[in-house]
């Protein structure tokens, strides 16, 4: 089995792969200053409190956007499984190409979503990352990246409101039952949660009149938020929960 490592700004997705196929998953705070026990005891605990043996772990991978923790992590997952951990990024030697002006500012789980969705899926994709940020990944059939967009997240525009308003109070982001809000918490659900959902087909509209070549691309929704947006958006296709995960599990098994 395999240990792969989503790093994002908010959270960490830490997902448990048998093959490319992921059979447990766990989200935990993104933390730089966990230091590698820290973390060590933390990623021992999760696969003990799940019934998996870490001897049964033969290798690790990681994506990060956060270089602070990216060390750490790949020292306590060394400690855990006896190897080096795959480290996956702009530099990485995969069978995908980045045609963008500044390849090696790309981000790894965008380079991560390109590997998978072309192995995955065969066909030009979209692929809607709902996480701290919202991005907007457009992949070729053949694997190649030829940009995107980046959007503030759900919760990252909830917070600007909150704080920039001295009346409105924060409130949990729960789908509207309706669009016109009776009560001030209604107000702000519909305006955050029901305009991030315009705002993603809006997008993904805009995206697709632009798009190079005959094929109308697939939409795949991933990211922590991803549930939550798939019924509110009428441009995703499909929801793709482990996407970013099963990519790990792919550049791990080429790059090894």
């Amino acid at each position: 089995m395999l240990l792969v490592f989503d790093v994002g700004n908010t959270e960490t997705t830490i997902g448990l792969c048998d093959g490319d196929e992921v059979v447990a998953r766990w989200r935990v705070t993104t933390d730089a200053s966990r230091t590698p026990d820290e973390a060590f005891l933390l990623l021992r605990a999760l696969l003990q409190a799940s019934g998996v043996a870490p001897t049964m772990v033969k290798g690790a991978a990681i994506g990060s956007v956060v270089p602070a923790v990216t060390g750490p992590l790949s020292e306590a997952s060394e400690r855990l499984v006896g190897e080096p951990a795959v480290i996956v990024d702009a530099r990485s030697k995969l069978p995908i190409t980045l045609d963008v002006d500044e390849p090696l500012t790309v981000g790894a789980d965008r380079i991560i979503n390109t590997l998978a969705a072309s192995r995955i899926h065969k066909c030009d994709c979209i692929v809607v990352d709902l996480g701290t940020a919202t991005t907007f990944d457009c992949i070729t059939g053949d694997g190649r990246f030829i940009g995107g967009v980046i959007s503030p997240g759900l919760q990252m525009s909830a917070e600007s409101l909150f704080r920039k308003t001295a009346k409105l109070t924060a409130t949990e982001l729960l789908p509207p039952e309706r669009v016109i809000g009776r009560r001030t918490e209604e107000c702000i659900r519909s305006g955050v949660v029901l305009g991030a959902a315009d705002s993603i087909d809006g997008l993904v509209r805009r995206i697709k009149a632009e798009w190079p070549g005959r094929q109308v691309p697939l939409v795949l929704a991933t990211g922590g938020l991803a549930p939550s947006f798939k019924p509110l958006c009428k441009e995703l296709d499909l929801l793709e929960p482990d996407l970013t995960l099963r990519g790990l599990a792919m550049a791990h098994a080429m790059l090894r």
